[in-house]
């Protein structure tokens, strides 16, 4: 883990899908760097044994993204357990089912749409509810290089990855006058559990996952989760309250290159 710098000191954040991930590598590094925390997420036992790591500057919200009323309460938690909230990270999510639209599950996209959109939707109301009477806040939501480009997922997945990023852009225009800057961040491959899952032909083997990744980005690494964690830090700190209704690419140039598309066919 990268060197604490304090950049988040006495921050207060909500983190869904905290419990795993890339959500869990965020965690860990906005507590190194001096925030508390709730780990929201819809897997408890999980959930709770990342916020018991953490002590007292980290509590557990069971949540899941797609029901509205367990999004506000992780809000609610945040500011009666801290007194406040400071950073709203919506980063919770899954792969989505894949298939030929004309063969697709309607249950089935509703579900990745539930999740991935309407989620996002429901963290940006109530992080902007209890943000805007401070008159500061930041809000950031975990899209997708498959929100910048086509072909590298599923439709249902895809279609929810690029409206985060036009929610984000609109939502900065309305919140930026109110203190409040509203951003996204559009991780490439990256080495998780949820991504080892869907490696053709190695599913769970994350040695297998890393070496994919490697051959499908221009700077032959594997993403990790503090990759993706190191940009949430950065968004979130001051460094940069130059920036709002961005979309930051973290990719290794998977989106600049030929070999992004259809890396992980499920």
């Amino acid at each position: 883990m990268a060197e604490s710098t304090n950049r988040l000191q006495d921050r207060v954040a909500v983190i869904t899908g905290g419990a795993s991930g890339i959500g869990e590598g965020t965690v860990e590094r906005f507590v190194a760097e001096g925030a508390r925390v709730v780990v929201a997420d819809l897997q408890a036992e999980a959930g709770q044994a990342v916020a018991d790591r953490f002590g007292d500057a980290a509590v557990f919200h069971r949540t899941d993204v797609a029901v509205e009323a367990d999004v506000a309460g992780a809000v609610d938690l945040a500011v009666s357990t801290f007194g406040r909230l400071d950073i709203m990270f919506n980063n919770a999510g899954i792969i989505g089912v894949k298939g030929r639209l004309s063969e697709m599950p309607t249950e089935e996209w509703s579900r990745t749409i539930d999740i991935l959109l309407h989620g996002v939707f429901y963290g940006l109301k109530h992080a902007s509810r209890v943000m805007i009477p401070q008159g500061s806040g930041v809000i950031l939501s975990t899209a997708s290089t498959a929100g910048v480009v086509g072909g590298l997922a599923s439709h249902a997945y895809t279609t929810a990855k690029h409206a985060v990023i036009g929610l984000t852009k609109s939502a900065a225009n309305e919140l930026g006058p109110d203190g409040i800057r509203v951003n996204a961040i559009a991780p490439g491959n990256t080495v998780t559990a949820m991504t080892a899952s869907i490696t053709q032909g190695a599913p769970g083997d994350h040695d297998a996952t890393g070496r994919k990744i490697e051959s499908g980005n221009l700077l032959g690494i594997a993403g990790q989760p503090a990759d993706i964690a190191a940009a949430a830090v950065y968004l979130a700190s001051d460094d940069a309250r130059y920036v709002t209704g961005h979309c930051l690419v973290v990719d290794a140039g998977q989106t600049s290159s030929g070999r992004a598309r259809n890396r992980f066919n499920g």
